[in-house]
């Protein structure tokens, strides 16, 4: 990182961060270039091992990728602030940031609400009563961390 004053080393406080998110973005790998798609998510720690949850339709590329190749990159970004210096004629962003990357994996069917659960729980929806007609047309995937770090600037306004 090449501006350390700004990175966040403290885990839990990286964990804070990724709380205060509402989309993860994802990163395949497709044959010419990357494939990104931002998606909403839901976060577990256990016994330090952090997972993010996902969920979507029965299809689509992002599947045909993971399927290919597990490995993926996510980032998510938050408290963005436009700061600006009329006097000087400069401006900037105040941000928090994670990036990192894991291994992408299906959840098997008998463990699919509690995930669901995990994904509401993020948005503060825990009792979420899920349709049970949609359950089967919903597919639930999940991110195994490897590795991850964070990052902040928050400065004068």
């Amino acid at each position: 990182m090449r501006r350390k004053d700004r990175e966040i080393k403290d885990r839990q406080e990286i964990l804070e961060v990724m709380k205060r998110c509402d989309v993860c973005r994802l990163a395949l790998h497709d044959e010419e270039f990357p494939y990104i798609v931002p998606v909403n998510f839901g976060m577990e720690v256990m016994d330090g091992e952090i997972t993010l949850y996902f969920h979507g339709a029965t299809e689509g590329k992002k599947y045909e990728l993971m399927a290919r190749d597990n490995r993926a990159g996510f980032e998510m970004d938050c408290s963005h602030e436009l700061v600006t210096d009329y006097a000087n004629g400069n401006c900037t962003m105040n941000y928090e940031s994670v990036i990192g990357c894991g291994r992408l994996e299906m959840v098997p069917e008998e463990e699919k609400h509690r995930a669901l659960s995990v994904l509401m729980g993020h948005f503060h929806k825990e009792d979420f009563p899920f349709q049970k007609a949609v359950m089967p047309q919903t597919k639930v995937y999940c991110l195994k961390v490897e590795r991850l770090t964070g990052k902040r600037r928050s400065g004068k306004k």
